[in-house]
């Protein structure tokens, strides 16, 4: 398993936000017609998002923000190699660039809202989900070789035990934090126990991962799926790293509609198997 120290190394930096006219003269290189910024989104955390008009989203990476995992320039690579899929809804990227220190890129906006913020019912809600689960089957099936050779992708498992390490790192990072109320019995049984589990991983495969396809990157417009943001922070691994960004009573509905969309070998059982597993361990604590 090769992780990067992620890290954000350039704290001081200054994140200024910038005035609309320079905006603009960013945006229209690639979209002449665009007329105004219509709203200024910090809610993604390493990047700033700027609303163009209605459909257009100018994205730039804030400099006390960047860290290795997260690439604007690995995300066009990722968006570009979705295009024209069908049956997948991501972000079009309409242009990309570097002016100095400013790093951007400019994209359709997704319609619609992110689940995190939305009112589903039941059935919607595990409609919605079934269907991202056939969506990422789509970015799954992706040829890796391209990903491999751009030498964008730092975060690579290439074997068994590289997923089982980073499922392990996942495990323990959570233990931690909930290390305050636990003795140290209960934290050394749940790691044994954690242990067993993935000595169970012994034959797998790494996709091309979209990291966090979670509520805050999921869109739903009327109640149905509309699609992906956000492949910032990509990554290659297995297909769990994707799925498992959702709840346990959330996740079963992705893996109904990712199986209904993809043939799954026991492999694929057995990690999700796995991965639940250890998140019942955590929620037991």
């Amino acid at each position: 398993m090769i992780m990067i120290n992620d890290i954000y190394y350039q704290r001081g930096y200054a994140d200024p936000v910038f005035e609309d006219a320079y905006v603009l003269d960013l945006v229209r290189p690639f979209a002449a017609d665009a007329k105004q910024v219509t709203a200024v989104d910090e809610t993604g955390g390493e990047a700033r998002t700027y609303a163009i008009d209605s459909d257009v989203i100018l994205k730039v990476q804030r400099p006390q923000q960047l860290r290795l995992s997260t690439s604007l320039e690995k995300e066009v690579f990722f968006l570009n190699q979705l295009r024209g899929i069908v049956g997948l809804n991501v972000p079009k990227v309409l242009g990309y660039g570097k002016e100095g220190t400013v790093e951007y890129t400019l994209m359709t906006r997704m319609p619609g809202t992110a689940v995190r913020y939305t009112q589903l019912t039941q059935d919607e809600r595990e409609s919605a989900l079934f269907d991202l689960g056939k969506m990422l089957t789509l970015i799954h099936s992706l040829d890796i070789e391209p990903f491999l050779s751009s030498g964008l992708f730092f975060d690579i498992d290439k074997t068994s035990a590289d997923i089982s390490d980073r499922l392990k790192y996942l495990f323990e990072r959570a233990l931690m934090r909930l290390s305050d109320k636990l003795s140290s019995a209960q934290i050394d049984k749940a790691k044994s126990e954690a242990s067993e589990l993935l000595s169970g991983i012994k034959n797998t495969y790494a996709v091309p991962c979209h990291a966090n396809p979670g509520p805050d990157h999921t869109f739903v417009t009327n109640s149905k799926l509309s699609g992906i943001i956000d492949f910032a922070d990509a990554y290659i691994s297995h297909p769990i790293f994707d799925i498992r960004r959702w709840p346990l009573d959330d996740r079963k509905h992705v893996i109904s509609g990712y199986i209904s969309a993809k043939k799954t070998d026991t492999d694929f059982k057995v990690v999700c198997d796995i991965s639940t597993a250890l998140d019942n361990i955590l929620a037991k604590l």
